[in-house]
């Protein structure tokens, strides 16, 4: 049985975590906005993004479910946070090595891996460290915590950059960030103890409402293809230097946005509910989609990313909290697993339709197609039931 630590525990657990997710996520945001400029500097295209972004993150959907349902049964969840971290800052130090943009695709996809086995149970640590009136409170003090990070990278690339250091250079000081993170995991205190009865947790155990959901969120996911494709219509605009500055400039006032608006988005969805703050996130995320696919003047541009990293704050700590408020205690690491492999094998999907639209076709068709599963999911979701609603 699972219960919540106590008050000093149950904040530390937090915050540490937190901390975690904010020197990991510096660590990868200093290499995102600068990958998809590496990518295509080796001599791949849009569908080439399109694949590293879609399937990097799809594949290690596999470790997502597993290592949810391994951690129900197994009764320990920060072992595989710890090995998820690790994984993640190997796969960003071996990118420095990458001569083609498939070899970027094989280390991109061992850097994911590593999420792929952290999520879910880390996850379930934050949903079991505070009560469930205040869980969406939470998971918006990690997403602020981790998109500060996002800031703190995004910041470091632009200025590493400017600085003079090459791309491959870059890559080693991520790693070395990544591999630092680890230090704040070691405090943390899980609460959470396998049952002690003869049946085990499993798929089977997961309720009908929260496949209902995940089916939306997956859709969503569709639709919600890879930042690298938002870089790349940034870069459209600008020439010279400043095709590379100017995007990672516009990266950092995305993780911004994200940062400053993911707490009240969290205690925002506490207090009206996850499906109405959803249903405005993906909505958002349409209109955004839409912005992108017809955007004329660098002004639009920096106030539509700015509306993108909005669009970050509402739906990500959202979506996981809705996910936790769907699953029995037991089962929760279970749920979230299942959850992130529906999402990601969406994003495979998602990155090969959106770089074969952008290859062959062009932009404005990519974000059109966002707009559009973005738009269709709204509408689904107005049809879940709240957990509150549930007998």
């Amino acid at each position: 049985m699972t219960e919540v630590p106590p008050g000093d525990d149950r904040k530390r657990n937090i915050y540490l975590l937190g901390l975690v997710s904010l020197l990991n996520d510096a660590s990868s945001e200093i290499i995102q906005p600068i990958l998809p400029l590496f990518i295509s500097s080796l001599g791949g295209g849009g569908l080439a993004v399109g694949l590293i972004g879609g399937l990097s993150d799809g594949l290690p959907t596999l470790f997502k479910v597993l290592s949810g349902l391994w951690s129900d049964r197994l009764g320990k969840r920060k072992s595989l946070v710890a090995a998820g971290y690790g994984l993640s800052a190997v796969g960003k130090l071996l990118l420095a090595l990458a001569a083609t943009w498939q070899q970027v695709f094989v280390f991109k996809t061992l850097e994911r891996s590593g999420k792929g086995i952290r999520s879910a149970p880390r996850d379930a640590i934050i949903a079991e460290s505070v009560p469930r009136a205040g869980r969406g409170k939470g998971f918006g003090i990690h997403r602020a915590l981790d998109s500060l990070g996002a800031v703190i990278g995004s910041v470091l690339a632009y200025l590493l950059w400017k600085g003079g250091m090459d791309f491959r250079m870059i890559f080693i000081v991520a790693g070395i960030v990544a591999f630092v993170a680890l230090l704040p995991l070691i405090p943390v205190k899980e609460s959470f103890k396998s049952p002690s009865h003869c049946l085990r947790p499993g798929f089977s155990s997961l309720s009908p409402d929260l496949g209902r959901f995940v089916a939306i969120a997956s859709l969503f996911a569709l639709g919600n293809f890879s930042y690298m494709f938002f870089i790349l219509r940034a870069q459209e605009f600008f020439s010279g230097k400043m095709a590379i500055g100017a995007p990672l400039l516009l990266y950092v006032l995305f993780n911004l946005v994200y940062t400053l608006f993911s707490i009240p988005s969290g205690s925002w969805s506490d207090r009206v509910g996850r499906k109405k703050v959803l249903t405005v996130g993906y909505s958002l995320f349409a209109l955004v989609s839409l912005g992108f696919a017809f955007v004329s003047s660098v002004p639009v541009l920096v106030l539509l990313f700015a509306f993108y990293g909005l669009v970050f704050a509402i739906v990500d700590g959202a979506e996981r909290a809705f996910v936790s408020d769907l699953c029995r205690a037991d089962v929760r690491g279970t749920g979230l697993g299942v959850y992130y492999g529906a999402v990601g094998i969406s994003a495979i999907a998602s990155g090969v339709v959106a770089g074969a639209l952008w290859q062959y076709l062009n932009a404005e068709a990519t974000f059109l197609f966002g707009a559009i599963a973005a738009f269709m999911a709204s509408i689904l979701l107005l049809n879940i039931r709240n957990p509150s609603e549930i007998s």
